[in-house]
């Protein structure tokens, strides 16, 4: 994938952090995962909300940010707060990524313009 190209759920914000920290594409987030992803990004300096995290994911999982389950963002946020928990359990022993969506409804969500992973808190 060229780095050039839209990842689904990213908007130009948080495609430019993903940039800045090396993830330049669909592939790169796919080898690092959503989790490690979403922490390489905010352990760069970046406030990124959770809505980057939910992004990811749904780009990894081939659909709209919206359509992650409730069970999917807690096992998603679970696994960030156990990465930040210096007391937690190690990477390798964290859950993996979310279950397949399967009810997919895409065509509710044909315009992205408001890409969830720009809904940023900026404090500066």
């Amino acid at each position: 994938m060229s780095s050039d190209e839209k990842i689904r759920n990213i908007g130009t914000k948080s495609a430019a952090w993903l940039r800045q920290v090396g993830l330049r594409g669909l592939d790169d987030l796919r080898e690092i995962g959503s989790v490690d992803a979403f922490l390489k990004v905010k352990r760069a300096g970046f406030r990124p909300s959770l809505n980057l995290l939910y992004a990811i994911e749904g780009a990894l999982q081939d659909c709209h940010w919206r359509e992650l389950d409730d069970d999917c963002r807690a096992s998603l946020q679970s696994a960030v707060e156990a990465a930040e928990d210096p007391n937690a359990l190690s990477a390798a022993k964290r859950p993996g990524p979310c279950r397949d969506v399967t009810a997919r409804t895409a065509s509710l969500y044909e315009d992205d313009d408001n890409d969830a992973s720009d809904s940023h808190r900026d404090d500066n």
